[in-house]
């Protein structure tokens, strides 16, 4: 059962698609979506979709992170082919997903995305359709007051 809302988000380093460690606290509001990966159809999707809103969060002050276990070459590929200007970390030996405790199928991560503000996880998605996600997610971090948008 991955964690849920009040749980504390820990604290997880991770290789982006350029190789360099990120460090994330979640102090900040932060969108963490795990995919299973690179390159199938609904992950693109998933990603294409949050690229679409990576603006919009941003206005509103919040990161957006991809985590599959797919390696770091494979993430620089996959920014790369679909543009994508977020991060994606790469956690090969599922350090990250474990520490979410976000199922295993297969050796990939199931779907599943936590928003994190405050080092708390404020909801967590389960069986995530990627169609729509990323807006869904945008829209109850508003709706929650979260965060704002700009006027």
């Amino acid at each position: 059962m991955p964690l849920d809302a009040g749980d504390d988000a820990p604290t997880v380093t991770a290789p982006n698609q350029d190789g360099e460690d990120v460090s994330l606290a979640f102090e900040e509001p932060t969108v963490l979506y795990f995919y299973p990966k690179d390159d199938t159809p609904g992950c693109t999707i998933e990603a294409n979709q949050f690229q679409r809103e990576h603006e919009t969060y941003r206005d509103a002050g919040v990161d957006v992170y991809g985590v599959s276990t797919d390696d770091v070459d494979s993430h620089r590929s996959f920014c790369d082919s679909e543009g994508l200007e977020f991060d994606l970390l790469a956690d090969p030996d599922a350090e990250i997903a474990e520490a979410f405790d976000v199922e295993l199928r297969d050796g990939t991560t199931a779907r599943t995305t936590f928003l994190i503000a405050d080092g708390e996880v404020k909801a967590a998605y389960e069986g995530v359709d990627p169609d729509g996600h990323a807006r869904e997610v945008l829209l109850d971090a508003l709706d929650d007051g979260l965060v704002t948008l700009p006027e």
